[in-house]
């Protein structure tokens, strides 16, 4: 059953409860993947939704759950469309998502690229338990692909940090 009219900021409200599946503290609006929500006339709601890459495995998923959640609130008629351009970033994941992604123990990526991989030295990843910075990587790839694996010198203590894209 519908609580109100759809309107673009209720069915916006609406995905605040899809979570990214690898990632069940974050949003995709938190996410930076929902992209845009249209209305058209007839009722039908069209959601955009961008890949953190392109395959990422989790998109079917996450479409799947747009649909759901906006059935279950009393909107039938749902297209979601994926699109690859313009590209995603890590810029377009919120503040509160990469809060989100600090306290569940993913280190956010950067706001922008770190520029001394440009001179050869290694970047400087804080280590979203203890906050240290004396943290090495250990794999380009964690568990995902669109996150890397480091280690903490400090706390000992393995953490994903998500790439900056």
């Amino acid at each position: 059953m519908s609580t109100g009219p759809h309107t673009r900021d209720r069915i916006i409200t609406i995905l605040e409860s899809v979570k990214d599946p690898e990632i069940p503290v974050i949003s995709v609006r938190e996410l930076g993947v929902l992209r845009d929500v249209g209305l058209a006339a007839d009722g039908k709601v069209a959601v955009t939704i961008t890949p953190t890459y392109t395959g990422c495995p989790a998109m079917d998923v996450m479409a799947a759950d747009i649909k759901q959640a906006l059935r279950e609130a009393g909107i039938t008629k749902v297209e979601v469309k994926q699109v690859l351009s313009p590209a995603w970033t890590t810029d377009w994941i919120t503040e509160e998502g990469r809060n989100k992604l600090k306290a569940y123990g993913i280190a956010p990526p950067p706001h922008t690229a770190d520029i001394r991989a440009l001179k050869g030295c290694a970047p400087v990843v804080e280590c979203p338990r203890c906050g240290s910075g004396n943290t090495a990587m250990l794999s380009a790839f964690g568990s995902t692909a669109c996150k890397a694996l480091w280690k903490c010198n400090d706390c000992l203590e393995p953490f994903d940090q998500f790439k900056c894209l």
